[in-house]
Order: C-alpha cells, then structure tokens, then sequence
C-alpha cells in the first residue's frame, strides 16, 4: 500500500484542479492520499466523489498557516470536518490576508527594481483561484524574467530567508492546534525546523498536537531521524507525504510515498474517522 499525505490543489497553491488530483494520484498507483490544501478544505467535495470513482482513499485535511517568531509554521489537519465552522472562518481569513501578504511581497520586490505586478501574480494563479501563494508570484517572476525557473524564484528570491519573504501571520501555531482539534481533526506539525524542535514543540503537544511529519521527500535520512526521535520523547505519532504541489516544484506524483509500517500509530488514530482498508491497520 501507498501512502502519500500531503497533496495540494488549485483549492490553494496547487497545479491539478481536486478532481484532476486524485486521477493523477490513483495513475501513480497511490492508494491512500491526503488533500491538504493550505488553510482551506474547499477541495474536498470534488475530490472525494473522484477518489471514490478511481477507487483511491481520500484523507480530509487542509494545512494550517501560522507564525512563530516571524517564521511559517504550519499544521496539518487531517480527518477534519470539512465543513466545520473553524475550517470555514480559517479560510475566509486566509483568502483576506493571503493577499494582503502578497501585494507587501510584491512591494518589497519592486524595492529591489524587479519588476512584477499583484495583477501579475493574479493572472498567473487563474481566475478560479481562491487563494494566491508563493508558487503563484514564483510563476510571475518566471514570466517577468526575474528568475529562470519556480524553484530559482524560491532559492533567490521569495524563499523563507530572503528580504522579500513575508509570513503569512494567520495567528499563531497553538491557534492552529485547536483549530483542528475544534474541526474533528489530528493536529500533526508539517516538515517541522529541526531547530524549533526543542522550544515550540512541548507548547504544541499542551494544546493537542498529536504528530509531527517525519518523511518527506528530498529530506535526508538524518532529517527524518531527528524528527522521529522527538516524536519518540513526547509520545506523538509520525507521518509523511510528498507535499506535492505539481510538476514545477514538486517532481512527479508517485515518486515519493510512505508504506502503512512507517506510519502505523497514526493510521490507527485516522481508523476513527476515516474508513480504510485493513492493510492500513
């Protein structure tokens, strides 16, 4: 059995519309998958009627922003309801300050005479976009000339340690917790820093973490270790996904996944709310 856990849509910053996802997932021979869109489950309609027609497991879940310190932190949901009013408020405050986020990106990129518009990063997204994020600018910048390809954006441009990056400041991660845990959902911390392990992570498990994400693709073996030993010392579960968000910054679907051993303790606390397969068990 395949796993993969972190899958993004056009319902955030993804490339293949919630339908089109779950197609590409099942002819990648993925068996079991979650949609995480970032602070948003509005995909999960769509997908959950293809998945059930291909025949794929369909995990609800969204990813939630916050920030720590100046830094993104974010927290996976997973077995949310996606209906609940803590993932709806969530995602109408997103869609406000994700743009509010971008236009101060885009700011402080003409500051540095790079030449790139909000409409720019609009039209690169697509109308139907509800939300717009750093993949969306990365495309405009592309188009601009400013970089040669998605990631050069990120590696020089946009990413988490250059002067035009901008958290997303939708609260803090504590917030983020009990979001889930107020959406039904298991709060687990998305490709956690190594260095904020020690200080945030015991504030975290107070507030109802309850994993932290230790397999991801293009991290080390040592990466994941560190994770998973402080998962051990606080008595959390692991889980793991591609965070894949298309072809341009993600490589091909599939390629990365996580067999149902790695995982097992998390499986069996998603058996509560998501119907799966007995090999999952």
């Amino acid at each position: 059995m395949r796993i993969d856990l972190h899958l993004h849509s056009t319902a955030s910053d993804g490339d293949l519309a919630p339908g089109d996802l779950m197609r590409r997932a099942r002819a990648a021979r993925l068996d079991v998958v979650a949609l995480t869109d970032h602070d948003s489950a509005a995909g999960v309609p769509e997908a959950a009627a293809v998945a059930e027609e291909v025949g794929l497991i369909l995990v609800p879940a969204a990813e939630l922003s916050s920030t720590r310190d100046g830094r993104d932190i974010h927290i996976l949901g997973y077995g949310i309801d996606p209906e609940s009013r803590a993932i709806r408020n969530r995602g109408r405050m997103a869609r406000r300050r994700r743009r509010e986020r971008m236009a101060e990106m885009v700011d402080r990129l003409r500051g540095q005479g790079i030449d790139v518009t909000l409409a720019d990063v609009e039209g690169a997204a697509g109308h139907e976009r509800a939300m717009i994020g750093r993949p969306h600018l990365a495309r405009a910048l592309v188009v601009a000339g400013a970089a040669a390809s998605v990631n050069v954006a990120f590696d020089t441009l946009i990413g988490d340690p250059h002067p035009a990056f901008v958290p997303t400041d939708l609260g803090s991660p504590v917030e983020a917790v009990e979001a889930v845990v107020a959406a039904g959902g298991i709060p687990v911390w998305a490709h956690p820093p190594g260095d904020q392990l020690g200080g945030l992570l015991p504030e975290l498990v107070d507030a109802g973490l309850q994993g932290l994400e230790a397999y991801r693709a293009g991290w080390s073996g040592r990466r994941s270790r560190q994770v998973h030993r402080a998962a051990l010392e606080h008595a959390l579960c692991v889980t793991g996904g591609s965070d894949w968000h298309g072809p341009e910054k993600g490589g091909t679907l599939g390629e990365f996944w996580v067999p149902p051993r790695r995982i097992r303790a998390f499986l069996d606390l998603l058996g509560e709310r998501v119907d799966l397969p007995p090999e999952a068990h």
